[in-house]
């Protein structure tokens, strides 16, 4: 009878095993007292131990290749936020337009050139100079048209057309910023320039010093201050200019054997000032507050950023100066660039370091870690001013611009500095140029992916709210989203625009820090579907949309799944 006991017992055994979930078993630790059977076992009689029954395997439909949460790239992220700009320069046709007098039409389809390839490299801003020299590339102005327009100043386009107007409108489409560029100490530019008779030189003779063969404005007078403020305050009630920008002409570089004769005008407005060169520095200082105030009384949103000469000062002219040899903006040019931090008079500062790493008088990585020590006010963002023209030309002074890996070499240094929050390369032709192939090695490796400008919560920390009621279909051409407008967050602000976000996998991690997922940056908040092509259909998608407003706040996302039964 035992014999039939244990085999009943071993198929009562087998049956229970077959019907269990696949799941592996737990056994219960005893108390440790070891107890024995006193019957003893037959020897022909052994209990059959059933093997688990494999389960069925089954495969998936459709592909996952990221199927955890935690399979995570662990590369570090590009930027997501980091300042992309080019200097266009129209002073003497030096980018745009490429001759004087090109008619309306080729100007027109040169700029959208320029515009088009900027945006195609990975750019998020062009700094176009709008005022060469008292004069204007756009209409709603008191001074003349530029000669470098027209060919002739004063002269209007024809067929009439307004250059600001149109070239802003094109780059947000192209969704870069646009600062205009100012030249504020010139009044002409040469001996031989066309000078309309409208020109300020005409009509305010004692406002302007003659030096090094041109007619300056003398800043030392403060009518001439606030006339330099009200054309700045003009152009930013009259356009939708994201931001307003001045070069490193201030006082003029010293030109051999001449003199800036103001000594009069430091007699009548000296406030006191003992010493000429500190006048002519709390000159430009004064400027600098007036052209902040006159920008924040008009519109408080629009930027303001200036790009000075690289060195500040030298070591051996003041121990808080740079470890360089070369000029220096704060005597020669009467420029006090790191006051303008300190005192919150600029959002952005661009100083134009145009030196190799090898320049021995002002190396490159010198000139950066000074500014990054400077650069510390938590209302001003710290750019660097790249010298595209240089590379390829070195010189025995000044050889690491013969060496392709010069410019890679800066970038990459950019980015170790935490101060350095992007950069802006002089100038436009010289991009398009691509000397040592320095368009390749932005577009498809610094720049391969899209970067916002950094915010300026200074000028505004409210982000939008987000896009409502997300969407998605299964469509011929791909996977479709839509969405409907952000409604106005409590500063009034809407949607400027919208970034759509893909993140593969069943359950994968949303990482918006990450721009590697971002598939599309949607311009005007009326742009609320996007079509993604490049998705597979047999893959699991998460999407996130965010919306952005003038500054680039993003707001908080909102998502929709995609598998391969979405209809």
């Amino acid at each position: 009878m035992r014999p039939i006991a244990y085999l009943f017992l071993a198929f009562v055994g087998l049956i229970g095993i077959s019907c269990r979930d696949n799941k592996p078993v737990v056994t219960a630790k005893t108390s440790g007292v070891v107890t024995q059977s006193t019957v003893s076992k037959p020897a022909f009689a052994k209990p059959i131990v059933a093997k688990p029954i494999p389960p069925k395997q089954t495969l998936p439909t459709s592909v996952d290749t990221l199927k955890y949460d935690d399979i995570i790239d662990l590369t570090p992220p590009p930027p997501k936020r980091e300042f992309r700009a080019v200097w266009i320069a129209t002073i003497d046709n030096l980018d745009w337009p490429t001759k004087k007098g090109l008619p309306v039409a080729n100007q027109q389809r040169e700029i959208l050139a320029m515009f088009d390839q900027h945006q195609e490299i990975g750019l998020n801003a062009v700094v176009v100079q709008i005022r060469s020299a008292a004069d204007a590339f756009y209409a709603k102005s008191s001074e003349p048209w530029s000669e470098w327009l027209t060919g002739q100043q004063g002269l209007a386009p024809e067929p009439f057309y307004d250059p600001l107007d149109f070239m802003i409108e094109q780059a947000h489409k192209r969704g870069l910023e646009f600062h205009a560029w100012f030249n504020l100490d010139r009044a002409t530019f040469s001996k031989t320039s066309s000078v309309a008779p409208t020109n300020i030189i005409y009509r305010k003779p004692e406002w302007m010093l003659t030096y090094g063969g041109r007619k300056l404005f003398n800043l030392g007078v403060p009518a001439v201050r606030s006339y330099i403020a009200g054309v700045v305050a003009n152009v930013v009630r009259e356009y939708d200019v994201d931001g307003i920008h001045f070069d490193d002409y201030f006082y003029p570089y010293a030109e051999p054997g001449q003199t800036l004769r103001d000594d009069s005008t430091y007699r009548a407005y000296s406030n006191g000032i003992k010493n000429k060169g500190d006048w002519r520095r709390d000159n430009v200082n004064r400027l600098v507050a007036e052209l902040r105030d006159s920008i924040r009384a008009n519109k408080a949103w629009v930027k303001f950023g200036i790009s000075p000469f690289g060195i500040w000062k030298n070591q051996a002219n003041d121990p808080e100066g740079s470890a360089t040899n070369g000029g220096q903006s704060y005597y020669d040019i009467y420029a006090d660039t790191r006051k303008w931090i300190r005192d919150g008079l600029i959002d952005y500062i661009v100083p134009q370091v145009y030196f190799s790493s090898e320049f021995g008088r002002a190396p490159y990585k010198t000139l950066v870690d000074w500014w990054t020590r400077n650069c510390t006010s938590s209302t001003c963002q710290l750019y660097i001013g790249h010298g595209a023209y240089r590379v390829g030309r070195g010189s025995d002074r000044d050889p690491g611009w013969w060496r392709a890996t010069e410019f890679p070499n800066q970038m990459r240094y950019n980015r170790q500095q935490k101060a350095v929050s992007g950069s802006v390369f002089f100038s436009a032709r010289n991009l398009k140029a691509n000397p040592l192939a320095i368009n390749d090695s932005l577009k498809t490796n610094f720049y391969r992916h899209l970067a916002l400008v950094p915010t300026m919560p200074w000028l505004d920390s409210l982000p939008p709210l987000p896009p409502r009621d997300l969407k998605l279909i299964r469509t011929p051409d791909g996977i479709e989203l839509s969405w409907q407008q952000s409604a106005e967050a409590l500063d009034g602000d809407g949607a400027n625009g919208y970034l759509v976000y893909r993140f593969e996998g069943l359950r994968p991690l949303i990482r918006l820090d990450d721009p590697r997922h971002i598939v599309a940056k949607c311009v005007g908040q009326s742009t609320t579907h996007y079509v993604d092509k490049t998705a597979d259909p047999q893959k699991k998608y998460i999407y996130a949309v965010t919306a952005l407003d003038q500054l680039q706040n993003e707001s908080r996302e909102v998502t929709v799944k995609f598998s391969e039964t979405a209809r």
